[in-house]
């Protein structure tokens, strides 16, 4: 049997290799893993949780970058390119470099049958620790106790805010969901807890296991006014700190989580104020309450919960007025699409609802549908139309929009991805002559 010979064959395989795109158990990837006889002789932050995760890590790089270290980064999932899913130093990994490990992963998984998560997972840590670094960041996935990232121990973890979400895999609860996310802890290791308000069953967990944990408002806490923050730890202190270069209400406690993880791990990876500030400062994450310069404003955002959204329409209630508010929303049909509406639809004058190219998607004419129910309880109706993709969602608000209004794109990476295909948009409103 020929072997793919490219990274979109590849990808093309893993999809059809498993029968179910998520299939929680650890049981597949670790023996696999075990087979592949590779682990990682650096430093392991592993970080999970509802919202945040993404901002996190790219906080920990950041400020591990700054401060001299080389960094390899995992995490998941991609807006456009899969090898946005690996860095190093920083640096998207070259599809050509992953080659030789998805090989190595297909001849050690023999007829063993793996997702396209955990097949790629395997490829790009194996990738990760051929290489001569000197911290390594996972991000989970889906949950934390089952995803394929739980196969590889961490000197800490990190878990960030937990909500409602995937509750058909993880629970219909946030003590559920915590309970999934506690997986993740190891005995003895330390654990930092980013969301000010943990399920006890985060905190009983690691109890159970005795792993050293940092609760947020007891181990470590930030304070700030408008033009600068600080930072408390165990032990040590970062003060007049610049706030960090991404946007949003919630970016305090993502960077308060990660600069505790630092001091947990001091001893094997020293930081300094300056690699905190300039860190912090240089940071870059898009899809995350990212506002694209132009007329119109254009926002991206990846919030596709109702805990994300309600953080993302407190960011655009911050903003300022607009007259109109734009919003090109795509989203899978398993999240809680009502919720969603309801938390944002105040703040949107005229819809545009796109189908996204995922079997779990929900249909643009399914989330009009979804608004006209909620419309039908509530406040008046917005203006809806119905779209093929968000590039031409995308296109049909920018037509309509006046330059002084803002457009928000949100609901799901998908989305977000979608409008990013062919590069960052660039808006340049329609003026009266």
């Amino acid at each position: 049997m020929l072997l793919p010979t490219t990274l979109d064959e590849w990808l093309a395989r893993c999809e059809r290799m498993h029968p179910k795109e998520i299939d929680l158990t650890l049981d597949r990837v670790q023996r696999v893993k075990e087979r592949l006889a590779f682990g990682f002789t650096a430093p392991v932050i592993v970080v999970a949780g509802t919202n945040g995760k993404g901002s996190t890590c790219a906080m920990l790089e950041s400020i591990a970058l700054q401060a001299g270290y080389r960094v390899g980064l995992y995490s998941k999932p991609h807006l456009v390119h899969f090898e946005e899913r690996c860095r190093v130093n920083g640096e998207m990994v070259a599809g050509t470099d992953l080659l030789p490990h998805f090989t190595a992963v297909e001849a050690a998984r023999g007829d063993v049958s793996l997702t396209y998560f955990e097949f790629t997972l395997l490829a790009i840590a194996r990738l990760l620790a051929s290489l001569p670094l000197d911290l390594v960041i996972l991000e989970v996935g889906l949950g934390g106790r089952f995803d394929a990232v739980n196969a590889f121990d961490s000197d800490c973890a990190v878990i960030t805010s937990i909500d409602i979400d995937h509750a058909e895999f993880l629970g219909p609860d946030r003590e559920s969901i915590g309970r999934e996310k506690a997986g993740v802890m190891r005995a003895g290791k330390p654990v930092v807890v980013s969301d000010p308000v943990p399920p006890q069953s985060v905190l009983d967990a690691a109890v159970r296991i005795g792993a050293d944990l940092w609760r947020f408002g007891r181990d470590f806490n930030y304070a700030g006014d408008k033009l600068q923050w600080n930072w408390t730890g165990r032990a040590h202190r970062f003060n007049s700190l610049g706030y960090p270069a991404l946007r949003g209400a919630n970016q305090l406690l993502n960077a308060s989580g990660a600069l505790a993880a630092f001091e947990a791990l001091r001893e094997r990876l020293p930081i300094t104020a300056q690699a905190v500030r300039t860190g912090l400062a240089v940071v870059d994450l898009p899809g995350r309450f990212q506002i694209v310069p132009g007329q119109p404003t254009l926002i991206l955002d990846v919030a596709h919960n109702p805990h994300a959204v309600a953080a993302l329409a407190q960011n655009l209630d911050q903003m300022g007025f607009y007259p109109r508010t734009h919003a090109v929303f795509g989203a899978m049909r398993d999240k809680d699409i009502a919720a969603i509406l309801a938390r944002i639809a105040p703040l949107v004058d005229r819809w545009y609802f796109t189908d996204l190219p995922a079997a779990r998607a929900a249909s643009a004419a399914r989330l009009a549908q979804h608004l006209g129910e909620l419309a039908s309880a509530g406040p008046g109706a917005a203006e809806v139309s119905c779209h093929a993709d968000p590039a031409a969602a995308l296109a049909a608000a920018i037509d309509n929009a006046d330059p002084a209004d803002r457009i928000v794109v949100f609901g799901s990476f998908y989305t977000v991805g979608g409008v990013l295909k062919g590069g960052l948009p660039r808006l340049s409103g329609k003026h009266a002559a």
